[in-house]
């Protein structure tokens, strides 16, 4: 499986592009502020061609290129419901633009995306797994688990901790936490030395 990450926008979002290999289909997770460049570049460096845009969650620096990205390429932004009222008009509010993400399997790019809402940094914040065809796993948690913190800002702090401790935090120590801002993870290095975590039972 082929990961490339770049963070992007005065924020530095991770955006992430997710594909079986070179040369092939991919999606593209959280096009947020100033990816349209960088992500160019890495589409083309990789030979990928996107059919999807997947969202962890509705923020601005998460989705405000998803407008010019789904024209550019005629793709659908996929976004939980809950969240679809934070959209901006940068973030491509057309009717036929936005795909719902319900909890469940998701099949795009030859890819097996596990989709579990993760309510707490918004409304609508989900988390996506994937396993490779080796046995690594993968989970990208957007503003919901980062290195060594997890998210806040506006959000409901007591249902994110529920929200971790149900979806995310159950997962194998060895799988590798793409977050939304900063670097990768592991689930097992965050039970281990998160201090936002230590105590509560997560």
């Amino acid at each position: 499986m082929l990961v490339v990450g770049f963070p992007a926008g005065p924020l530095e979002a991770n955006c992430y592009l997710l594909a079986s290999d070179d040369g092939g289909e991919c999606v593209i997770v959280d096009p947020g502020e100033d990816v349209v460049e960088p992500l160019e570049a890495a589409l083309s460096g990789h030979r990928l061609t996107p059919v999807a845009m997947l969202a962890t969650h509705g923020h601005p620096d998460h989705v405000a290129s998803a407008a010019e990205v789904g024209a550019r390429h005629g793709i659908p932004l996929h976004l939980h419901e809950a969240d679809r009222p934070l959209l901006g008009p940068g973030a491509g509010e057309r009717k036929d633009g936005i795909v719902s993400l319900v909890d469940g399997p998701l099949r795009l790019a030859g890819l097996e995306i596990s989709v579990s809402r993760t309510p707490g940094h918004t409304a609508g914040s989900v988390v996506f797994g994937l396993t490779s065809a080796e046995g690594g796993r993968i989970v990208l948690t957007g503003d919901s688990l980062f290195a060594g913190s997890i998210g806040r800002s506006s959000g409901d702090g007591d249902e994110l901790m529920r929200s971790l401790g149900a979806k995310v935090m159950t997962l194998p120590d060895d799988t590798v936490v793409l977050p939304g801002h900063g670097p990768a993870t592991t689930i097992g290095q965050e039970r281990a030395g998160n201090p936002f975590l230590a105590g509560t039972g997560v």
